[in-house]
């Protein structure tokens, strides 16, 4: 793979379509839980002050069906153990939601084994409700002999108070690799300051550096070593550490220091030291609060510094990483900035938005990648609109990077997507463009509604956005609707817009005021590059 992709589709149907056999160094995964929960992306106000609006991501709920029964049937009919302990799990489980969820998992995660390298390793993150299981499937693709960790990841240090059991605060994150030639970098963390304290306590005159003296042996029989002028046996059943050649050369250097009983120690500097080694417990990463400035509003984000550390250990400069759930993007974007290529796969055109619109923020809109599976001309986009609507919706409103509207029942009626934009010096005084997306036929009754709505709302701009072209009645519905006139800027604006998918794959963009705008009592109006200036709303 030679360049950055971001594929929209079935994970399994990209993995068997477009994924070269040992073509990845490392798969990161977060499928869904089974948690038999719906998950929503929750966005900020336009004000910030709270995250109210909400559109459904992804649904985390199995149910054994006549597709989880074909699934099973073609695991099973392919042999193996695979095979086996599927069909163990069957009479184990029976025809339950979490059979189905094991029935959907297996297939992905024998793919996700024949796109590793040899060298490659795989972090499945999951939770205890289905560890266990999972734990098993993975012996079965990847074998035991290849398990590397159950990592405990401790999200949080809170907990809801429960009447019957301890709190639940931890996350499991399994590591297996594809042989035993897996790549792995060990992680540090900074000493403890009551250990450098009591292990680092000494303090050298001339240079201020802190150090401690360590034990010179460890357990085996070895020979006497020349220190210096002495010659000197270890203890019973000990070994020197250091060959002669290496004692030699910690003499001169001054790394070997004697005790008052003649007992020589190893010296060791505070500031050269690694640090402690990252076990299989990590309490130091949390899960992102409610006021993190890395919050998306994602369902399920996990903390950057999370996959920062997996990517680190298990991948070098230049290797592929691949996320097959990839969600708000994490994992992509950990491994841009730490210089990796990625490959990062979702079933939702929601969530590839909302990469494409995170990587513009974090690093800028040079950043190279391709997106695979998005509609590319007009009979796309009609086939899209026809199998899936909501998901035609939110890719339409990716076209302008708006945002969707909340989903919950009765709200912002006549409403698929907002924008919002500053054009005053008074930066309290936020103004909108109200979007409706059409798939089907149109007509001028929807022009006037979504008039309607914009009077409604106070609202500055509203734009139809239409798969079918306009009729000649709704272009002169949409000119009678007036301007708005933006003092600041001189300018004005047509108050109702229409835009139909082909103008807009042409390049065609919605007429308002810049987002992004340094609007200054001088009026100097030239844009000002901003993390915010990319076309999208801020998400909490």
């Amino acid at each position: 793979m030679s360049e950055n992709t971001l594929y929209y589709g079935d994970n399994l149907d990209i993995l068997q379509r477009y994924i070269a056999a040992e073509s990845v160094d490392l798969v990161y995964l977060d499928p869904p839980f089974n948690s038999n929960a719906s998950y929503n992306v929750l966005y900020a106000e336009h004000d910030g002050t709270q995250a109210a609006a909400q559109v459904q991501a992804f649904e985390d709920t199995w149910r054994w069906d006549t597709k989880a029964a074909d699934t099973y049937q073609q695991i099973v009919e392919g042999g193996g153990k695979v095979s086996l302990v599927m069909q163990a799990f069957r009479t184990f489980l029976g025809e339950s939601n979490m059979m189905a969820y094991l029935s959907m998992m297996a297939p992905r995660l024998v793919e996700l084994r024949r796109v590793l390298k040899p060298s490659g390793s795989i972090y499945l993150h999951c939770d205890p409700t289905a560890s266990h299981h999972l734990k098993l499937l993975m012996d079965a693709i990847f074998s035991p002999a290849y398990f590397g960790n159950e990592i405990i990841w401790q999200r949080t240090r809170v907990a809801k108070r429960q009447s019957s059991f301890f709190g639940k605060v931890h996350d499991v994150i399994l590591l297996y690799s594809k042989s035993a030639s897996a790549v792995f970098n060990s992680q540090f963390l900074e000493h403890p300051e009551s250990y450098k304290k009591s292990h680092y306590n000494l303090i050298e005159p001339d240079t201020g550096r802190h150090y401690g003296l360590w034990d010179f042996t460890q357990k085996g029989v070895g020979p006497s070593r020349r220190f210096g002028y002495i010659e000197l046996s270890p203890p019973a059943g000990k070994h020197w550490i250091w060959s002669q050649e290496r004692i030699d050369k910690g003499m001169k250097e001054g790394l070997i220091v004697f005790t008052s009983k003649g007992t020589p120690r190893l010296k060791r500097y505070l500031d050269e030291s690694e640090g402690e080694h990252v076990q299989d417990i990590w309490i130091d990463i949390f899960d992102i609060n409610a006021v993190a400035h890395e919050r998306l509003g994602y369902p399920t984000q996990k903390p950057l510094a999370l996959l920062e550390r997996i990517i680190k250990a298990s991948s070098n400069e230049g290797d592929v990483v691949l996320d097959p759930f990839c969600g708000c993007g994490t994992t992509i974007v950990a491994a841009q900035a730490l210089n990796r290529k990625w490959i990062g796969i979702d079933i939702t055109h929601i969530a590839i938005n909302l990469m494409k619109n995170r990587l513009m923020t974090e690093f800028g809109a040079d950043t190279r990648y391709k997106v695979v599976g998005e509609p590319q001309a007009l009979p796309d986009a009609e086939e899209l609109a026809a199998t899936n609507p909501y998901q035609f919706q939110w890719w339409a409103l990716g076209l302008v990077k708006a945002r969707p509207a909340d989903q919950k029942k009765g709200s912002d009626k006549g409403i698929d997507g907002r924008l919002f934009f500053h054009d005053e010096a008074d930066t309290s005084k936020t103004k909108q463009v109200i979007f409706s997306v059409k798939a089907g036929h149109t007509n001028v009754a929807h022009v006037r509604d979504l008039r309607g709505v914009v009077e409604r709302e106070n609202a500055q701009i509203g734009v139809l956005i239409s798969l079918q072209e306009p009729t000649s009645h709704m272009r002169r519905e949409a000119a009678s609707s007036g301007f708005y006139e933006s003092k600041a800027l001189s300018k004005r604006y047509p108050r109702i817009q229409i835009l139909t998918i082909a103008e807009l794959l042409d390049g065609r963009v919605v007429d308002m005021p810049p987002m992004g705008l340094n609007i200054t009592l001088s009026r100097n109006l030239k844009p000002k590059g901003s993390k915010k200036d990319n076309g999208m709303e801020e998400m909490v």
